[in-house]
């Protein structure tokens, strides 16, 4: 079941998403729209084409019995199931002028039909949950699209809403762990919230011992002081695959550290080298790389039952650990605000871990959400019951491969960001924007 939201704000979240990709690809030329074929990331020509293509397949055709605006070629060349990934940089794309025509003519279409199709201004459930999940979808790639920017190095990107944040990038580190209480809770999402993805259906019993975890990320330089001690040299911390690959390729430290000393790193971020922040957390590391800190420091990363317990658990009457009282946000049932989380691109990039006081979770964590994606130590796996939505191939595919990641990062929208959330990666993808906090044994 998915709530009935207004016409109106669909509209407004569809046209939002569209500027957010407008900024990030309307500075690049035509070399750089298409960019080397490497892994991780798409031709950014191709990609914001598929994005109209997931909106012209799900709603106008799918639904509502449209013809594809290009004809057979839209299945062609955009349908991301059928369509190999190392061969996007090779088909016979739009150019980028027909790409933003078909891109506006598709969104036109959508919001055409949503401005003539409701009911005193309601959307109806089957336009509300699709319209939501398709605006999602956007958000996912121009997340993508700064992760593509980053590993091509190109400039930094603009956005309207950024500000500035220099004050949260002097507040320090956070230091410590709390104490969470162990009981019976209730994982994953509640029917009656706005809108789940299939992954998180539906909310249900899991027992939790008690556990202590960090009040706060990892930080760069806790991270460096695993680095300085040898760890990517230790073969005790990493499996025997992984550790052969990083001796083949020279791997020492994180993708984007640039030793300057003994004791110093640098950090590339997009076309720029800047001094390495001591006290953000630790940024575009592999789930191998977490895990091997955790070994050399005698802790552990969290299941993703007790990341959920730390961000939206509370206490009962005797101070136990509420199985009624869940909260959406690690705050409250608030929506996330700038005072709250580091979302939606405004900081430009991660912020010291001390920040934002008014975001921490009943149990005292900081930063659950926002600033860096949070390995957790579960691989990606369906609930009890799980059904998939329209978008099939959304969760199923990646059941069994891809390890959990969970809280967003300060390039993930706030409007598709809440605690019960599940992102999924293979656990050697390194240029996300992934860090991690720890668990004591």
């Amino acid at each position: 079941m998915t709530q009935r939201v207004s016409a109106t704000y669909l509209i407004a979240t569809l046209q939002d998403a569209r500027a957010r990709t407008l900024e990030l690809v309307n500075d690049l030329d035509q070399e750089q729209l298409m960019g080397p074929k490497l892994p991780g990331v798409n031709p950014l020509r191709w990609e914001i084409g598929h994005i109209a293509y997931f909106y012209e397949f799900f709603i106008l055709r799918s639904l509502y019995g449209h013809d594809s605006i290009l004809g057979l070629k839209a299945d062609e060349l955009y349908d991301s199931i059928a369509v190999a990934h190392n061969t996007r940089w090779d088909l016979p794309l739009l150019s980028m002028t027909e790409t933003l025509t078909y891109m506006n003519d598709v969104l036109e279409k959508v919001c055409a039909h949503l401005a003539n199709n409701n009911e005193d201004g309601l959307a109806s459930e089957q336009d509300s949950f699709i319209y939501q999940f398709g605006a999602f979808h956007e958000d996912m790639h121009t997340e993508a699209f700064i992760w593509g920017r980053q590993t091509l190095g190109y400039p930094s990107p603009t956005f309207s809403i950024a500000s500035n944040v220099g004050s949260q990038r002097s507040l320090g580190s956070w230091p410590g762990f709390v104490k969470v209480p162990g009981g019976r809770f209730k994982l994953g999402a509640n029917p009656d919230n706005p809108f789940n993805f299939d992954n998180e259906k539906w909310a249900h019993a899991v027992d939790v011992n008690q556990f202590e975890i960090a009040k706060a990320p990892i930080t760069c330089s806790e991270f460096a002081a695993f680095v300085k001690d040898g760890g990517y040299q230790n073969k005790d911390f990493w499996p025997e695959d992984v550790w052969l690959y990083m001796k083949k390729n020279d791997i020492h430290h994180p993708a984007y550290w640039v030793p300057t000393s003994a004791d110093r790193w640098d950090l590339k971020q997009f076309d720029k080298i800047i001094p390495l922040p001591d006290h953000a957390p630790v940024s575009h590391v592999t789930w191998y790389e977490a895990n091997a800190y955790c070994h050399w420091a005698g802790v552990r990363l969290p299941s993703e039952i007790e990341w959920e317990v730390a961000a939206l658990g509370d206490y009962s009457s005797t101070g136990n650990l509420s199985f009624t009282n869940k909260r959406r946000y690690p705050w409250g049932d608030t929506p996330p605000n700038p005072s709250r989380a580091n979302l939606d691109g405004r900081a430009l990039g991660c912020i010291d871990v001390a920040a934002l006081a008014d975001g921490d979770s009943a149990f005292g964590c900081r930063q659950m959400l926002g600033n860096v994606w949070e390995w957790t130590s579960d691989t990606f796996n369906p609930y009890p019951g799980f059904k998939a939505d329209a978008y099939k191939e959304y969760s199923e595919m990646l059941f069994g491969s891809t390890k959990v990641l969970r809280g967003g990062a300060w390039t993930t929208r706030s409007r598709m960001m809440h605690g019960t959330y599940r992102n999924f990666f293979e656990p050697h993808r390194w240029n996300i924007f992934s860090g991690f906090r720890v668990c004591k044994l």
